[in-house]
């Protein structure tokens, strides 16, 4: 069975389970009535020995979540057919990765931002060792990080620190030097909970 095959079938075991999951933060949106936007980023797991997953750090410079670690992806653009399409074109805009590289698994659990998007992670199997090229505008520092390491609950730290006058919760996951928090380390955490890998 392929690494794919596994995650499939672990994705589609979990959906037919009902854990306690992560709905989101409480939307701070500047139009309420507009809802949240819809976004999609892209769960890149490398198919390795022990597989890997692509994370990305984001710019100081950028407007939105600088200096954080994040998947690749980005806002559903209106011409984007879906989240899958979205995901897989931000990812190539990010990191070079071609579409064409990922095998698609599936659709995890959608997760609310406190900035006002609605994220839908996506799930695919890609090679190891592709020729990716991050965009500089974009993406500051690419690296892989242990699939099994980060869906491992006790590597999920439930962390608290006041934002725009609110005392918040957030999860924290610390990989080597690289520190995942905010809506990455929900979103894994989520993954987690709704993933059935067999041992």
């Amino acid at each position: 069975m392929t690494l794919a095959d596994r995650l499939r079938a672990a994705l589609d075991e979990g959906h037919r389970r009902t854990p306690e999951l992560l709905p989101g933060d409480a939307l701070e949106l500047e139009d309420p009535d507009k809802g949240p936007a819809p976004a999609a980023v892209l769960v890149a797991v490398v198919d390795r020995p022990s597989p890997t997953v692509i994370l990305t750090l984001r710019p100081e410079t950028m407007k939105r979540h600088p200096g954080q670690v994040s998947f690749p992806g980005g806002r559903i653009d209106p011409h984007d057919p879906g989240p899958v399409a979205a995901a897989l074109r931000e990812a190539e805009e990010e990191i070079g990765l071609p579409p064409s590289a990922v095998e698609l698994v599936g659709l995890a659990d959608p997760y609310r931002t406190i900035t006002g998007f609605e994220v839908i992670p996506v799930v695919g199997v890609v090679p190891p060792d592709l020729p990716l090229a991050p965009h500089p505008g974009e993406v500051a520092a690419m690296f892989e990080a242990p699939l099994d390491y980060l869906l491992d609950p006790a590597n999920h730290i439930i962390r608290e620190a006041m934002f725009r006058g609110a005392l918040r919760t957030y999860y924290e996951i610390q990989w080597r030097e690289r520190r995942i928090w905010g809506a990455t380390a929900a979103m894994i955490v989520n993954l987690s909970r709704r993933l059935a890998i067999p041992a």
